[in-house]
């Protein structure tokens, strides 16, 4: 008897996404290995893309549009909110892996969800999954951002997973994605960013332009918000000093966490996370300086 198929579910939080999201229909389309259910959340859109969306549900049935009324919050867990609000749509199927793909994600590759499902299948400890995403010709290197970490532009869990941590939690701070996947270790369940493959992110990331010092400084800040680990943070600020824009976007990153320290900003996270978080930075300290030692000696 072959080995049972792992059945995925899909949700997109789109709002104003009508640049990219035909983009992210057709890739999801070409997948060797369909989801059994997509529902992709039209979070109040003043654009094209609602009706970009019903053209492909009305053809596809396992495609569903949920349009939410347009709403004056402006924070970063608007996301969070609309996905559980797709979430609604689902929670009662009969699937094995839930995914988060974001509305301006594409693939080259027709067997990129059949090659991230086989990873839940041959491991049964691991609790989410993705890979890394491309922008151009650049793609992170993860030298600080370890593998254990799953970006959200396109996050995989197992279902018995995402329970467990109780799904994404809304924070005006942001973070949704990143609280989840240490949540998920905090819960003993193994995460993991798969570089065999990669997704294309579309959109130009907030790094360049005229918001790029606002956009840097606060994503320092978010890291203390966030738990990061001060040796962690100023190591992986010095690391960025030396990509472009040199020195410049280290330097914020390091701003924005110590200006957070310094006034004691509150933290979006528990004390329980913070603690957990750090340590395993610490520990990842560890083996980054055995590796120089061995290599010395």
């Amino acid at each position: 008897m072959p080995p049972t198929k792992l059945k995925y579910v899909l949700i997109t939080a789109a709002k104003n996404e009508a640049q990219f999201i035909e983009l992210t229909i057709k890739s999801v389309l070409k997948q060797s290995v369909l989801p059994l259910k997509w529902v992709i959340v039209n979070d109040g859109s003043t654009d094209e893309t609602e009706q970009i969306v019903k053209k492909y549900a009305d053809k596809y049935p396992w495609i569903e549009l949920l349009s939410l009324p347009p709403s004056s919050d402006r924070h970063f867990g608007r996301k969070a909110m609309a996905f559980n609000k797709g979430y609604e749509k689902i929670k009662d199927l009969d699937y094995d892996i839930i995914g988060n793909l974001d509305a301006d994600i594409s693939f080259d590759d027709e067997d990129y969800f059949s090659f991230l499902l086989n990873k839940f299948k041959v491991n049964p400890k691991l609790g989410v999954a993705g890979t890394p995403f491309k922008q151009g010709k650049s793609q992170y290197d993860y030298r600080f951002s370890r593998k254990e970490h799953v970006s959200g532009a396109c996050q995989l869990f197992r279902r018995e997973c995402f329970t467990s941590i109780g799904g994404y939690i809304p924070r005006k701070e942001g973070g949704v994605d990143l609280a989840a996947v240490v949540m998920a270790r905090m819960n003993g369940w193994e995460t993991e960013t798969f570089t065999d493959k990669y997704c294309i992110h579309n959109r130009p990331m907030g790094k360049a332009g005229p918001h790029f010092i606002r956009y840097t400084f606060i994503s320092g800040y978010g890291d203390y918000q966030f738990g990061v680990h001060p040796l962690w943070q100023t190591l992986r600020s010095v690391y960025q000093m030396t990509r472009q824009p040199y020195i410049i976007s280290g330097l914020l990153l390091w701003l924005g966490y110590f200006w957070a320290l310094i006034t004691r900003a509150p933290r979006a996270v528990s004390q329980e996370f913070t603690n957990f978080r750090r340590q395993e930075q610490s520990n990842y300290l560890k083996e980054y300086l055995n590796k120089i030692i061995s290599k010395i000696g």
